[in-house]
């Protein structure tokens, strides 16, 4: 992977978003029906927050399991605002930023999304599953593993005494003088 690259070669594009004033019978529908763990929320195309999966789990934490008790639930999760629960301190990415920096940003604050913005304006989110998934898709090419194996076995072969690289078994004699079993 190169780091140097802009954040947009890896980032995804098609952003699912809510709103501050949208209700968290919202969050728990996109929760549920999508594959996602992370909803940014906008305000005129500009993000102004960030709700992840957990600080909707932890919202709805301890809510009750009992039928009078899940009706007054699912009334909560429709009178309860995104803005209530979402993380409204957030760090944001420009498009031309660098792979790496977004990685600082992600090790530095122990995030696992970032809006990506152009101008200000909202044009995609990265996550660590899409950096995962670069790193993952791209080819290793057969000269690299074995030019990798041959260098390996090489420094195990080193590490047990031996001199031969091929050896994959100890050495019984350390001494220069011994005659080494491989």
């Amino acid at each position: 992977m190169n780091l140097l690259a802009p954040v947009s070669t890896i980032m995804t594009s098609e952003v699912i978003t809510l709103a501050p004033t949208d209700n968290l019978s919202q969050v728990k529908e996109i929760f549920e029906g999508k594959n996602i763990h992370h909803i940014v929320v906008v305000s005129r195309h500009r993000p102004v927050g960030m709700v992840s999966k957990s600080d909707y789990l932890s919202a709805v934490n301890g809510f009750a399991l009992s039928e009078d008790e899940k009706r007054t639930d699912a009334l909560r999760l429709r009178q309860w605002e995104v803005s209530d629960i979402m993380t409204d301190k957030l760090a944001k990415v420009e498009t031309t930023d660098s792979i790496r920096t977004v990685l600082e940003v992600f090790k530095l604050n122990l995030f696992h999304a970032l809006p990506v913005v152009e101008d200000g304006y909202l044009v995609g989110i990265v996550t660590t599953f899409d950096i995962i998934k670069s790193v993952a898709e791209e080819g290793v090419r057969l000269e690299d593993y074995k030019a990798n194996e041959s260098k390996h076995r090489t420094m195990s072969a080193r590490a047990r005494g031996c001199k031969n690289p091929s050896c994959t078994v100890p050495c019984r004699s350390r001494k220069p003088a011994a005659a080494a079993p491989c």
